[in-house]
Formats: C-alpha cells, structure tokens, sequence
C-alpha cells in the first residue's frame, strides 16, 4: 500500500468528566515533524501519545490538537489555595502602587492558569482521571485508523498519477528508437552528395570513400542514444517494482526522478531530429509532474 504524507481525520466523545475532540493534519515534510497541541490538565499524556502516533507515522509535517471541555461540577476539581493566597498579595501590591488599577474579579482569578486543580494523571485506576485517559488513547486510535484510510486513499491516487505518467514516457521511448538510424542515413546521404560534389575530379575514389565511412562512425557515436535509452527503460522498471512492493517508496522513487531525468537531458542534448527533441522535452516535464507528486509520498 502506497501512503500519501497528506491527511485529515477528527472524531470526539464524551466522558464522565468532560467532552474531548481530536484532530490530525499532515503535509509532506522530509522528516517526521509532530506538534502537539492540547490542554495543561492532559499534558502528562503527552509522551504516551507520541508514542502511539510515531508508531504508525514515517514522514510528515504532523499536527495533532487536543480540545478537552471539562464539566463545571467535575469531581476532584479545587481552588488552589496557594496561589490564591499570591494572586491576593499581588492585587493588594499593584493598588498600592496604582491606586485607579482594576482589581482582579472572579472571572479573571478562575482563568489564572493553574488556580483550578484536577486530580494528575498518575491518579489512582477507576478514577475520573484514568477513565479520561482511556478515552482520550480510544478516540486517537478510532482517528488514526481514519487518518491512515484517508491517506490510503490518497497514496492509490498519487500511485495511478505515476503509472500514467510512466506509460506515457514509456511511449516516447518506443518512438524515438527509429528515428536514430533514419538520422544516421539521413547524414550519410548529404555527406555523400557534399564530398562527391567537393571531390570529383580526385583520382582516387576509395580515398573518399574511406572518409565518408570514418564521418559516419563519428557522427554515430555522437548521437547514439542506445544506452540513454536503455537505462531509461530500467529506471521505469524499478519505479514499477517498488510502487508494486508499497510501503515507505517516496526517498527511492525520488532518487530515481533524479536519474530518468539525467537520461532525458543527455537523450536532449544528443538529439539531431526535432521528433528527438520534442520527446526529449517532454519526457522533463512529465519526469517534473512526477517528482512534485512524489514529495506527498511516505
């Protein structure tokens, strides 16, 4: 199975202690790179949740986000005296200094972080705590099976993209086969016709000859494209067999886009037919189509 580094999936639930919702994201990256983005009271989750998320993942820009809504009447939730305490001297300290301040309300001192306390993640088994924590690993498999569908999905697109394109350049290659011997005969016969016309008063006629032959080997050498040719027909193979074999493909099949196009620039650059040529050039962008696509590959 061939995986796209591009996906989405989100899913949520309820608890006893308050509703959570999950999300996944991902872009083609060269490394895996994982955000996690939630709440301070699942913090002590988060190592565990690594875990479970680079097991499944290779490649990818990842972001994972959190939202946890505790309910107001959730057990084991308390002021934090402490800090209360601080909070107070601060207040009283800064309207000494500021007389026309405003002074810290309610609202304020129930959103200071850390003043409302839940039982840790290290609470006791059965507790409110653990069956969040429960909830929380159930709800991000239930997103990765999702998430790893969706990139399935997209990996069978992205794979269909690659086959047509290789059939295509496939093509190109089977049409540019004859028209190397017709541009060798093609040279042959105006090289010809140029030293019979420039040589025909020269006694010795096997002379020329000889020196026609010795143009026409030079001139074939330099545009013989057989092993161009030959090695372009073995890197689409190989694109073959590991599209076939699935998995992590996207660092090969990249090195290969690196490879077709080398022989599609030399088979360019040796060319003596404008049908060459053009199918040269078309073989560059098809092999840049190719390699865009291959980025969102795993």
């Amino acid at each position: 199975m061939i995986l796209s580094m591009t996906g989405y999936a989100a899913a949520s639930t309820e608890t006893e202690s308050g509703s959570l919702a999950l999300e996944l994201r991902a872009v083609n990256h060269r490394y895996l790179d994982l955000q996690l983005r939630m709440p301070d009271e699942l913090r002590g989750f988060e190592g565990a949740l690594r875990e479970a998320i680079t097991a499944q993942l290779q490649r990818g820009k990842v972001e994972c986000r959190i939202n946890y809504a505790a309910r107001s009447a959730q057990t084991g939730t308390a002021l934090n005296r402490d800090l209360l305490q601080q909070l107070a001297a601060w207040n009283r300290e800064v309207q000494a200094a500021l007389p026309d301040a405003r002074s810290l309300s309610v609202a304020d001192i129930l959103r200071w972080n850390g003043v409302l306390e839940t039982p840790s993640a290290s609470a006791d088994p059965g507790s409110p705590y653990d069956k969040l924590r429960a909830a929380l690993f159930d709800l991000l498999q239930e997103v990765l099976r999702e998430f790893s569908a969706a990139r399935a999905r997209e990996g069978e697109k992205l794979k269909d993209f690659l086959l047509q394109r290789m059939d295509r350049i496939e093509s190109l290659r089977g049409g540019v086969l004859p028209h190397v011997p017709a541009a060798i005969a093609a040279y042959e016969q105006k090289l010809a016709a140029r030293f019979r016309e420039a040589m025909q008063n020269a006694p010795i006629q096997d002379l020329w000859d000889e020196r026609i032959r010795q143009e026409i080997t030079l001139f074939a050498s330099k545009i013989d494209v057989d092993e161009e040719l030959s090695r372009l027909a073995s890197h689409l193979g190989e694109m073959r067999r590991i599209l076939a074999q699935g998995g992590a493909v996207g660092k090969r099949l990249d090195f290969l886009m690196q490879e077709l196009n080398r022989e599609a620039n030399t088979l360019g650059s040796k060319s003596v037919d404008a049908e060459v040529s053009r199918s040269a050039m078309e073989m560059k962008i098809l092999i840049e189509q190719m390699r865009e696509q291959i980025q969102n590959l795993e």
